[in-house]
């Protein structure tokens, strides 16, 4: 199954619908329902959508993990109590919810970027700022990722 990929520039509306970018849609309706999971980014200033049945695998490793560890106490309460179901309407939006938008600074200019098995919601002006290659170390960036075979 094809995971999502790509970057799409994309506009709020001011009710707070946005368009699902065609080839995510293609994903959604192919491989998942029409339930999406809207969250916070447990370390990013961007939002975090998942189709329902990668959210119940997320919440399945979550399940069984201890309340006693203070990472995944600030995960719960980052990421999962921030947890919104949403629903692809029949024009290819979703309603991103007002709370949302104010948690990561989103105006009306969004950035949906493909991460495989989720997609994530930037603002513009935020997704340039964190994808800028002069921030990054290079040399350690290629080392990391050595490890992994990338």
């Amino acid at each position: 199954m094809p995971g999502f990929s790509g970057k799409y520039y994309y506009s709020l509306d001011d009710k707070g619908r946005l368009m699902i970018p065609a080839p995510f849609r293609e994903i959604i309706y192919a491989n998942y329902s029409p339930k999406l999971y809207v969250t916070n980014s447990a370390f990013d200033n961007c939002l975090n959508i998942y189709p329902f049945e990668e959210w119940v695998k997320m919440e399945e490793k979550v399940r069984g993990l201890p309340r006693s560890d203070r990472a995944v106490r600030y995960f719960l309460r980052r990421v999962i109590a921030s947890a919104v179901e949403v629903e692809v309407d029949k024009q290819g939006r979703v309603l991103v919810p007002q709370a949302h938008r104010t948690d990561a600074k989103l105006d009306s200019e969004v950035v949906l970027v493909g991460q495989v098995e989720m997609i994530e919601l930037w603002g513009k002006g935020a997704w340039a700022e964190e994808t800028e290659p002069g921030r990054i170390d290079r040399e350690a960036f290629e080392q990391s990722l050595g490890k992994y075979g990338i």
